[in-house]
């Protein structure tokens, strides 16, 4: 898991101002809350006083309260005050938790993770049809029992689609119809397909033109945990699939899908298309759920990549410039640490101001 990338936390619509939302990323405690003028914010999930649970507390003036002293946190994460010190007690420097930087689109409120200045972060990801006529956005969260690159690489995957899927032996990969390109933050999978034949599939229904060009589809993922797939059954009829997601711990992981289509616009077809997404999904699901072993073989030799497999050798490289970069977490001191040291992620203040109470999450040493 890696630190330095924008997660999803919640739902806007989940996310009010009557009371805080918790969420467990990268295996710690967030928790989310709205100020005053409705601003979400994201900050560590730990008192610094005696480790109270600050999402289980609620919002007073604007400020999140911890239910076990009462200690009083703004959206900064800032102290702003001691109960029993007092109205005018002066609060200590180190009366402070980690606070993100939260940004809010596509009805998902996402925090970047990590301590590096705005200019060397990697834009949040870009929805280009978000709020473009023509289109219309469908969103739903589900939980997989699963280590969420294992996820990320079951979508690189355009070999898996003819045996995993229903699609009535219409799919075939063929290998001289992929190309595959790659950037700083993403790496894509594109895949001609032979259009179906007539009257053989459920496909076949939504085309409507007999062009081959248009029968087409990509898949790839931006930065750690988000996936972005591509379905071109005709001109209009495109399917845009983007999972944000959100790694619980090294076993769970929480999908915020949200899937855009240009066709079918009425609203009385919201619940159907999602029900077939979903369906679609939880195919993946019944087998990404079994894999073994449950994560990211370390060393290449673990498993034998073949012809097909150049999106997933794509996104682990990346991973491992990552790593290099020291943005990876040490799962293994994590795990040994468990129940007796407070980690939280470190926020971009750490950089401007010392003297933190909560230890920083421990990291695999990089390069860089």
């Amino acid at each position: 898991m890696y630190m330095n990338f924008w997660y999803p936390v919640c739902l806007s619509a989940d996310l009010t101002a009557a009371a805080p939302t918790r969420a467990r990323i990268l295996g710690l405690p967030f928790v989310a809350f709205r100020a005053a003028g409705a601003q979400a914010h994201v900050l560590a999930d730990t008192c610094v006083h005696r480790g109270g649970a600050l999402g289980r507390g609620k919002i007073v003036n604007g400020h999140l309260a911890c239910p076990y002293h009462g200690w009083q946190f703004d959206g900064s994460g800032q102290c702003v005050h001691i109960p029993s010190l007092g109205a005018d007690g002066p609060i200590p420097a180190r009366a402070k938790v980690d606070s993100y930087p939260v940004l809010e689109r596509y009805g998902i409120v996402f925090a970047f993770l990590g301590d590096l200045p705005e200019a060397e972060r990697a834009p949040l990801y870009t929805v280009p049809e978000y709020d473009q006529p023509g289109w219309r956005p469908g969103l739903v969260v589900y939980a997989v029992d699963t280590y969420y690159e294992r996820s990320i690489e079951n979508g690189l995957d355009p070999v898996h689609n003819e045996f995993v899927h229903d699609l009535q032996g219409n799919i075939r990969f063929r290998p001289d119809r992929m190309n595959v390109t790659t950037d700083e933050w993403s790496s894509t999978v594109f895949v001609k397909m032979d259009p179906p034949k007539k009257g053989t599939t459920q496909l076949e229904a939504l085309r409507n033109d007999d062009n081959p060009e248009h029968f087409s589809a990509s898949s790839g993922h931006y930065g750690a945990n988000a996936l972005i797939t591509r379905i071109s059954l005709s001109k209009n009829n495109v399917f845009v699939q983007y999972m944000f997601e959100q790694p619980v711990d090294e076993g769970h992981t929480r999908v915020f899908f949200l899937n855009m289509r240009n066709c079918m616009l009425d609203e009385k077809n919201d619940a159907r298309m999602m029900q077939i997404n979903l369906a679609v999904a939880d195919e993946d699901v019944r087998v990404i759920t079994r894999l073994n072993p449950v994560r990211t073989p370390e060393a290449s030799r673990s498993e034998l990549l073949m012809v097909g497999d150049e999106g997933i050798g794509l996104y682990r490289k990346h991973l491992k410039e990552w790593e290099q970069r020291g943005w990876r977490l040490n799962l293994e001191v994590l795990r040994e640490k468990a129940g007796d040291v407070a980690y939280a992620i470190p926020s971009p203040a750490r950089r401007l101001a010392k003297n933190w109470v909560l230890d920083a999450v421990p990291l695999v040493a990089g390069d860089v």
